[in-house]
């Protein structure tokens, strides 16, 4: 009889007693082998190319490196290895952002234990993972576009950034805020511009003002 298949797991999450959570859930199936934990974006592309994993399950909101930024990282350094997002977050914004971005799947780690390891283990075997809710927003997507306010485009991440301008800080007093680099503002604010499809800071933070306060 043929050995059983078994897949290589990187769990990235920046809180300890999350990671042994899912590694004890993982461990309950002999399909999965759990080859490293890491506690951030940055030692998750690290680990990645040291143990070649066939799954990454990441989660979305981190200090430093976001789970977005991780993912563009691992694909910007050829890791090819399914990436499936484990998060609190069911924002439109961060789910749209994941997918756009080449997540291979998205599940809320609310979900009961025995429908999270069932739909990991379809992700590894059929390629996406997903949470009902999930399934639910993207087969409504379109329809959704529509009726959503001028912010539902930005990831969690991103409106955190958006608050801080509309407060009038500057780029290194976001960084310190949100215990991220300067460029990494940079890059979200730039990011948030686009979406909102305005040109400066000042306009973006008119547009918060008039839609959403402080």
């Amino acid at each position: 009889m043929s050995e059983k298949i078994r897949y290589r797991v990187l769990i990235v999450d920046d809180h300890p007693l999350m990671r042994r959570g899912i590694r004890q859930l993982l461990e309950t199936d002999d399909v999965f082998s759990v080859e490293g934990e890491a506690s951030s974006g940055a030692e998750a592309v690290s680990l990645a190319e040291r143990v070649a994993p066939d799954i990454i399950l990441l989660d979305l909101n981190m200090k430093g490196l976001s789970g977005l930024d991780t993912l563009h990282a691992l694909r910007r350094d050829g890791i090819t290895a399914r990436v499936i997002i484990l998060t609190v977050s069911d924002a439109p914004g961060d789910i749209r952002a994941m997918i756009d971005a080449g997540a291979d799947g998205y599940l809320l780690k609310d979900s009961d234990p025995d429908t999270l390891l069932e739909a990991i283990r379809e992700g590894a075997t059929q390629g996406g993972a997903f949470s009902q809710r999930i399934r639910e927003y993207l087969n409504h997507r379109d329809m959704s576009d529509a009726q959503e306010s001028p912010f539902a485009a930005l990831t969690e991440r991103e409106l955190d950034v958006l608050q801080e301008v509309a407060r009038g800080l500057s780029n290194k007093q976001i960084a310190g805020t949100l215990h991220i680099s300067e460029e990494t503002v940079k890059v979200h604010i730039r990011n948030l511009l686009r979406k909102l499809n305005v040109r400066s800071r000042v306009a973006a933070t008119v547009l918060f003002l008039e839609n959403r306060g402080i």
